[in-house]
């Protein structure tokens, strides 16, 4: 009797642990994964019945899951975020909202985000057709030997009126532009004369009835737009990743969206980002008709993110990670960049809780970043302008240096990323102790750096801009800077520094 009550005071135990621990781990992935904001104007499960008969029904293609990352944060919409603070220029800025066509009044939905901070806006809708016919550029997505030569002008787009076509109530609607002027310097500004393919986008859009809205082809999931200029640079394509990143959080999806690149440029090694980072990707231009969407974003140009406005703009914010965040929050503050450094590495199956300890247990890598010389685009000679006139020279004595160190070992990495796949351009980033190089694109590596990461930047008098030291800045990273009088340096000066960076890590 008494081992009966034993045996059923011992079952009890158990049942209770084990619903202890899935409370603990429902609470734990909740508060790691995002909180989706569904815009009830989306219609998440709709099926072929539910099609209007003019649009042929696609069945869904699979989306990639947002993986599980250390440095992820809740995005919420709080209007009470200051203005200029760390979380406006880096995150939950996109407080002011215009719902311009909203669902209960047409069969399409409209709005903008607008950030005051950036002075910009991330604008989303419903039941969108894109007519690519009326995007006048080139195709996009050739191979880059069989555009040799072509002109900018001919791969950046313009919009017709009508490119994009949003449906009204009734059948007879007269057709009228969605937005004007007024709106769009509003929510939209351009700075100077020069053109915003997403200001243009957005104007180009058009209400129509319901029998004006045909489509070849209905795409169900959520889709973002995107317009790249310097396409074929690493800083501006990381410019527009953490854009497209920030407008998928800001848009609450529920799973990473597919792309539609709206501009004729050709492919570029970078590509394989953009395909890791998100669930397909397409060219407009590649569509054969007018397609409909059912959500689509439009992605804000990467000038006017935070990492290209710091160049021009003073923005005082500085890398925690996010557990500091949570228990001590501060407007001068940000893990949003880590967050989206490992967002890259996570897309590429790279591991996202590496720290200095599991780098040194078989030495510290040094990264050396050389510049060589390749074809970038269309209009490019192949060659790249120097910034360190002896790379090599130095590249050599700091091998030299290093095979001799006897405190630890040291591993220089040659970092001839012109011809490394981005996969391990970003693998050996994340290994590295110290990344040292010569100003130049390739250090825009630094977001996807680990914590403790320490930056060695040669800088020559002709370019002398903080895009790298504000990297690490805002990612809270150690940074030093070896200032050039021209462009050759004393490698035995670069050794010095580095050797005593490399006490610092216990080296």
């Amino acid at each position: 009797m008494e081992i009966g009550r034993f045996s059923l005071f011992f079952i009890i135990i158990i049942i209770s642990l084990f619903a202890l621990n899935s409370i603990t781990l429902y609470h734990y992935f909740s508060s790691i994964h995002p909180t989706h904001h569904h815009h009830p104007a989306v219609n998440h499960h709709r099926t072929a019945e539910s099609y209007p008969s003019n649009i042929p029904y696609r069945r869904p293609r699979s989306s990639k899951p947002w993986p599980i990352i250390p440095s992820y944060l809740p995005w919420f919409m709080n209007a009470n975020v200051a203005v200029n603070s760390c979380e406006a220029y880096f995150g939950n800025g996109f407080t002011k909202v215009a719902d311009i066509l909203p669902a209960k009044v047409a069969s399409s939905w409209f709005r903008c985000h607008y950030s005051e901070t950036l002075r910009t806006s991330i604008c989303e809708g419903g039941k969108i057709r894109m007519d690519p016919s009326k995007i006048e550029m080139s195709r996009g997505g050739e191979k880059l030997e069989d555009v040799i030569g072509r002109r900018e002008e001919d791969e950046l787009p313009r919009f017709r009126d009508g490119a994009f076509v949003v449906e009204g109530n009734h059948g007879g609607l007269k057709r009228r532009n969605l937005v004007g002027e007024g709106f769009l310097r509003k929510f939209i500004p351009v700075e100077g004369d020069s053109r915003h393919p997403i200001r243009e986008s957005v104007r180009s859009i058009v209400v129509v009835g319901a029998n004006d809205f045909d489509c070849e082809e209905w795409v169900e999931e959520p889709t973002l737009l995107v317009t790249r200029v310097e396409y074929a640079n690493l800083f501006h394509t990381v410019t527009d990743w953490y854009s497209a990143y920030v407008s998928s959080r800001v848009a609450g999806l529920p799973n990473r969206p597919h792309l539609v690149f709206v501009d004729g440029h050709s492919q570029t090694q970078l590509d394989e980002t953009w395909n890791a980072l998100f669930s397909s990707l397409r060219y407009a231009k590649s569509f054969t008709g007018p397609m409909c969407f059912s959500h689509v974003i439009f992605s804000p140009l990467g000038y006017e993110t935070p990492l290209f406005r710091g160049l021009d703009e003073e923005i005082d914010c500085h890398g925690v990670s996010a557990h500091d965040l949570q228990q001590s929050p501060d407007f001068d503050k940000t893990a949003r960049l880590s967050e989206f450094g490992e967002m890259i590495r996570a897309a590429f199956d790279l591991p996202v809780n590496m720290h200095r300890a599991g780098k040194a247990a078989s030495g510290h890598n040094v990264l050396f970043i050389r510049r060589e010389d390749y074809l970038a685009h269309p209009r490019h000679e192949g060659t790249v302008e120097k910034r360190l006139g002896n790379e090599q020279e130095v590249f050599d004595s700091l091998s030299s240096w290093a095979s001799n160190h006897v405190e630890c070992k040291v591993n220089l990495i040659n970092g001839l990323f012109a011809h490394m796949p981005m996969k391990e351009q970003v693998r050996v980033v994340q290994d590295a102790s110290v990344v040292i190089g010569a100003h130049g694109a390739g250090l825009t590596h630094l977001v996807s750096a680990t914590p403790n990461t320490v930056l060695l930047e040669i800088i020559s008098p002709k370019f002398k801009r903080p895009h790298f030291q504000l990297i690490a800045q805002w990612k809270g990273l150690e940074a030093h800077g070896i200032d050039l009088h021209g462009i050759y340096a004393d490698p035995q000066l670069v050794i010095n520094r580095l050797d005593r960076i490399m006490r610092t890590l216990g080296c």
